[in-house]
């Protein structure tokens, strides 16, 4: 009787974290997709030189970064994952969100400070391990960097000659 209990208790900790997972997600899509809109006026690529013609006024190092863990439903099916081997797709939604973030945020921090496009973006991905000794990942932090320029005559076509 003990173990039905246990397990019913395990099966229902796994639904109510997929439906809060699921529902959290959804929430921080929703919230990307609104603030990636407002910034389509700020470029972020991944060019090194700009075009001749363009003059540079002000030039700086900007980043975002963001720290994502897994939730409990996510690492029960890449554990199952794990067992057989294959690509893991409950991960690749977080990875997106985080990726999406860490961009958004070093976007968000050239706007504030005043400059008019990112150049040279490039993404660093590290893996964070439990304290505990164990294997397993208790997340992974993604950095955004690039650096932001402030062009004259910005919102103006610039003469590419």
């Amino acid at each position: 009787m003990d173990a039905f209990i246990n397990l019913g208790i395990t099966l229902l900790l796994l639904v109510t974290a997929y439906f809060t997972g699921t529902h959290l997600e959804r929430r921080h899509f929703d919230a990307i997709r609104r603030r990636e809109e407002a910034l389509l006026r700020l470029p972020a690529i991944t060019i090194r030189r700009l075009p001749p013609g363009t003059q540079v006024m002000a030039a700086s190092l900007v980043s975002g970064n963001v720290v994502v863990s897994l939730d409990y439903f996510k690492r029960f099916l890449a554990g199952l994952r794990a067992i057989v081997g294959g690509r893991i797709k409950a991960y690749e939604p977080l990875l997106d969100r985080a990726r999406r973030e860490a961009m958004l945020r070093m976007r968000e921090r050239a706007q504030a400070a005043g400059y008019d496009m990112v150049i040279n973006v490039r993404l660093e991905t590290s893996r964070l391990a439990n304290t505990d000794g164990g294997r397993r990942t208790a997340g992974v932090e993604i950095l955004a960097f690039g650096t932001a320029l402030k062009t004259a005559g910005a919102g103006q076509d610039t003469p590419h000659s």
